[in-house]
């Protein structure tokens, strides 16, 4: 919690104003003892009843003063930490938004996801109960001891020996705890990680009737966070138990010393009352440790997982380089390698090939090939290794990555969809992108007439990843979205797979209306036939780089995929020539 006290600096005052009213309803609790005691004392005792509606009285109003600082401390607490909350959450959110595909790795998707979630909310709660009674508790405790000994020092003497040792077994607990919850939200993260992996695949489960299989998965994941949470209580609450047999015994000697005293003469009734009253204060105060330290240890463990994504070390994605307008969108890459990180195995060895302005490249390769990993480079998603990337004959690694990315449209392998319109999600491509923008993009796209059938046309909503869509509508949405930018540079990552011949054909003819350079993967030989070259790749190195015809007669691996695709033999291209 200390590391994250910068994001308390904006709220100083409220803070403040939450401790006092703390202070003020903590003052009026050590100061009711007192009074009782003086009410026995000089006015049950003395018969003089006077004195004790004077002092009711105050008791009386003091009690009102301190319920009207409860409410007001309550409202300042939760002003705070909500407030504090946000500033953490805000700030999480725009540091992984700035990581690198690296960085990235390092941390699950379900792992940021608690992290952003829950343990910002044990936090938000440590701090409201920090405000509100967490800081009372041990305030109560301090208090409670130095006013016993203002009272009678003799008989509070024997909180000396008591205090001192609970303070060292709450200490001791403290750290135990603190690592035990951890584990607990490591657990939940796996949890997290088991659900969100059902969700996202329940057609595939239902279709593979998988249903068993994945109850048991959760069951698992579940019993293991049950079994960590539930060692992680029984430790925190097992001091409670032992706080009490201690004070208790504490108080058991107050009161039998107590009226030795009594008898003697030495000590006042309302004195041995006030002490007592000031140990159940105690008491009751340390009871509610069990629940403070069950609140530290898990903030604690929160807060070192927050954290560890604050304080990642400064390799994130800088706006700073060139601000480069992209002239005409040629491609050079020049001997470029590529190792993704913390692997060893180059996936990309020393390429170079060159991609004039306007051209359409179409990508071939087998799985693992490298074809997805050379388009990540391009935008910088990752740094090369070794070689260089230059558009426009400029080098990308000096170029702003925001300037560079804005002229660039990518469409993923996997079609991914927000929640949201129609509209919302081809606009999403530019941001302030006019409807007739949006319309010629979804012309284009292929995707307008089916647009237009559907219940609100670009109104229409869609459902959490297109749910409500085909595996094409929602290629399609995806390149009307990269068209709507009409960038210098299109990326199509296997982005007609779920398309017709026809479709596609029509796909690509109406890329031409558009001047930029195309690089799009594909396994489809009709794809690479519309194409102006096609680039082959295998095992990470290219094979071959040519027009469709220079490959039929040039390259046994592309005639090998030519033969199995379109059933026939190879044509004679020099005899057809």
């Amino acid at each position: 919690m200390l590391k994250l006290r910068a994001f308390l600096h904006p709220y100083k005052i409220p803070m403040v104003v939450a401790l006092l009213l703390m202070l003020a309803e903590l003052t009026v609790e050590l100061l009711q003892p007192l009074l009782m005691a003086k009410i026995i004392d000089d006015g049950i005792l003395k018969e003089d009843y006077s004195v004790v509606t004077f002092w009711g009285a105050v008791m009386l109003a003091l009690s009102f003063l301190a319920f009207a600082s409860g409410i007001i401390n309550s409202f300042y607490a939760a002003h705070v930490s909500q407030g504090f909350g946000f500033d953490i959450r805000k700030q999480l959110f725009g540091k992984v938004q700035s990581f690198t595909f690296e960085k990235l790795s390092k941390f699950p998707a379900s792992s940021l996801i608690t992290r952003m979630t829950n343990d910002i909310t044990q936090l938000q709660n440590t701090l409201f109960m920090g405000l509100r009674i967490m800081l009372r508790a041990p305030l109560l405790i301090i208090g409670s001891v130095i006013m016993s000994f203002f009272v009678n020092a003799a008989l509070a003497t024997v909180f000396a020996f008591v205090i001192p040792f609970v303070i060292i077994l709450l200490i001791w607990i403290m750290r135990k705890g603190s690592g035990l919850f951890k584990k607990v939200q490591a657990k939940l993260d796996a949890v997290n990680d088991v659900l969100r992996e059902n969700l996202m695949g329940m057609r595939l489960i239902k279709a593979y009737v998988r249903r068993g299989h994945e109850i048991e998965r959760f069951t698992k994941a579940t019993d293991s966070l049950r079994n960590s949470t539930t060692k992680a209580l029984r430790m925190i609450e097992m001091a409670m138990p032992i706080l009490l047999l201690i004070m208790n015994i504490g108080i058991i000697y107050i009161l039998w010393n107590g009226q030795v005293q009594v008898a003697s003469g030495n000590v006042q009734v309302g004195e041995v009352v006030a002490i007592v009253n000031y140990g159940l204060r105690t008491t009751a105060a340390l009871s509610m440790f069990s629940f403070i330290v069950m609140f530290l240890s898990r903030s604690r463990a929160s807060a070192s997982r927050v954290m560890e994504v604050l304080e990642i070390d400064e390799a994130e994605e800088k706006s700073v380089g060139k601000q480069v307008l992209l002239q005409d969108g040629s491609i050079y890459f020049n001997n470029v390698s590529f190792v993704y990180p913390g692997t060893s195995e180059r996936v990309l060895k020393d390429i170079s090939f060159h991609v004039k302005a306007g051209d359409t490249v179409a990508v071939m390769g087998g799985t693992g090939s490298g074809k997805s990993s050379l388009f990540q480079l391009i935008p910088r998603l990752y740094e090369v290794d070794s070689g260089k990337i230059l558009i426009d004959d400029v080098p990308v690694r000096s170029m702003n990555i925001e300037c560079l990315r804005n002229q660039i449209g990518l469409v993923p392998q996997e079609a991914v969809l927000f929640s949201g319109s129609v509209k919302d999600n081809i606009a999403w491509g530019k941001e302030h992108a006019s409807y007739e923008e949006i319309i010629e993009a979804a012309k284009a796209a292929q995707i307008h007439e089916t647009i237009i059938k559907l219940p609100n046309q670009y109104e229409t909503k869609i459902g959490q990843k297109g749910v409500n869509l085909s595996g094409g509508q929602k290629q399609r949405l995806s390149v009307a979205r990269a068209f709507v930018r009409r960038p210098k540079i299109l990326l199509l990552d296997d982005s007609t797979s779920a398309l017709d011949v026809k479709t596609e054909k029509k796909l690509l003819n109406a890329l031409k209306n558009y001047t930029c350079t195309t690089l799009l993967i594909t396994q489809k030989i009709s794809t690479a036939q519309e194409a102006d070259y096609t680039l082959l790749l295998d095992e990470g190195k290219i094979v071959a780089y040519g027009h469709h015809h220079e490959l039929l007669e040039t390259s046994p691996l592309y005639q090998k995929i030519y033969r199995s695709q379109m059933m026939e033999e190879v044509p004679d291209v020099k005899a057809s020539n």
